[in-house]
């Protein structure tokens, strides 16, 4: 079911309805839950029962570590929920990767290994789940919170759905206590939930399918080298094309749980304005990047533990940071650049000295620049199917080729790199501010036009929206 489609719609108004009528807030909650598991059922139904066991046991786990007084035994239990969340993640999602890797390894030690392949379904968003309820166990074994009292809010909290499949991850000390008295609901608050819907799914359907997807698909359908042009272009869109769609699943889903009264936390803050790569990862895909920090490289030892183990947690976090995006090459190769950029970021900078207000207004855009282009370029890696792909791509971007341009110069095409103009414009220009603010602070005239305009595009444009990207994560 997805958020730019009729049925979702039509189930939005039906929970939003009931969220709105005089029942109890206990049978509101219920009716939320049951809504939650319909949302996902849609997809798969039999996946219902891998979402269901996650749930249990980790709710289960986390009652056992808070009961234990002894460390060993609460660490026993902490394993079994790692145990079984990355073993799921394991089993369905890097299996087939895993014996492919394992048979070509062998294949060089001389030993011909044949496994059939698994054909294991994804299941959508465990992913995102899977860290949802890890991140509760985590926190009850750290001692940073008491297992919650009702396990029908705890069951709400893993599946709900307007986060459900792409995020962001939330977490429980963070969802848990608005579930304990119904939320009240201005005017102010649903329309601005509803305008934050409209705009993602603007940000989908018109930029990211509408716009950018077709002329990146054009270059990265071609097998081979393409011309330089082309590929520069294509690397340039497919940046605005993954950000616009998840940037615009991640507002959607901010403003349906807003209009429920229920608040999500931000998960882009303008990315492309970053300056270095350390910014970079404190405004793209901040949930991520953020249980990434608190779950995996603090509890590594962070940066407490001397420069070479900082260096080394830095590339561990990232590689994995790139292996949660996929069971391919690709992207633990797109983890590892980002790895080594933050690294030779952060031996940088213990040569850079305090510098004047004028220094400063030169170096950030230009610095700021730099980054987007190296991000840009890690992206290729991101997008292409294999690194034989990747690298042709890189060499038609630095060494062209005289092939025919696959991407035509034509006023479709300029249209195309305005709008990633105004795109990268608009973040630098609102790199410090959250949108709802920015949507508070609009005049309601030009608000109420603005998204108008974005409601008839969306319209014209639904015909050709896809998938959004992150559900195959």
């Amino acid at each position: 079911m997805l958020f730019n489609s009729v049925t979702f719609i039509l189930f939005l108004a039906i929970v939003l309805a009931i969220n709105f009528s005089p029942l109890s807030w206990s049978i509101k909650k219920t009716n939320l839950l049951l809504a939650s598991y319909l949302f996902y059922a849609a997809w798969n139904p039999p996946f219902i029962l891998l979402l269901f066991l996650s749930t249990v046991v980790d709710w289960k786990v986390a009652q056992k570590i808070a009961a234990a007084s002894a460390a060993a035994t609460r660490k026993h239990w902490l394993w079994l929920s790692l145990g079984l969340n990355l073993g799921m993640l394991g089993v369905f999602k890097y299996s087939g990767f895993l014996l492919e890797n394992f048979s070509y390894l062998m294949s060089l030690l001389g030993f011909e290994l044949k496994f059939a392949d698994p054909g294991l379904i994804l299941p959508m968003g465990i992913s995102f789940y899977t860290f949802q309820t890890l991140s509760y166990t985590l926190d009850v074994y750290y001692r940073r919170m008491d297992p919650w009292h009702s396990f029908k809010d705890y069951a709400l909290y893993v599946s709900f759905f307007p986060q459900l499949v792409a995020g962001p991850i939330v977490r429980a000390r963070f969802f848990l206590p608005q579930t304990l008295k119904q939320p009240v609901v201005t005017f102010s608050a649903f329309s601005t939930g509803l305008a934050l819907l409209v705009i993602g799914l603007f940000e989908k359907t018109v930029l990211a399918d509408a716009l950018f997807a077709p002329l990146v698909n054009e270059v990265f359908a071609t097998s081979g080298s393409v011309d330089q042009g082309s590929a520069w272009l294509a690397s340039l869109f497919f940046s605005g094309q993954i950000f616009c769609d998840f940037s615009g699943y991640s507002l959607c889903a901010i403003g349906i749980g807003m209009s429920l009264g229920f608040k999500l936390p931000i998960n882009f803050k303008s990315p492309f304005a970053a300056i270095g790569f350390s910014d970079f990862w404190r405004r793209w895909h901040i949930s991520l990047s953020s249980w990434l920090r608190d779950y995996l490289y603090i509890p590594l030892g962070g940066n407490r533990k001397g420069k070479t183990r900082t260096l080394i947690n830095l590339m561990l976090t990232m590689f994995l940071g790139g292996l949660w995006h996929g069971a391919a090459w690709t992207f633990v190769i797109w983890g590892l650049l980002h790895g080594i950029y933050l690294v030779i970021e952060r031996y940088l900078k213990q040569f850079s000295g305090p510098q004047s207000l004028a220094a400063q207004k030169f170096l950030q855009p230009l610095l700021a620049l730099v980054t987007f282009t190296v991000v840009m370029l890690t992206f290729v890696v991101f997008r292409a199917s294999d690194m034989t792909q990747a690298g042709l791509l890189f060499q038609s971007l630095f060494a062209g080729t005289p092939s025919p341009p696959v991407i035509s110069w034509n006023l479709w095409t300029q249209l195309v790199l305005a709008s990633m103009v105004v795109l990268l414009a608009v973040q630098w220009l609102l790199r410090e501010s959250i949108i709802t603010d920015v949507l508070a602070q609009t005049p309601v005239l030009i608000r109420a036009s603005l998204l108008s305009l974005c409601l008839l595009l969306i319209t014209i444009a639904s015909g050709n929206s896809d998938a959004f990207i992150y559900f195959q994560f």
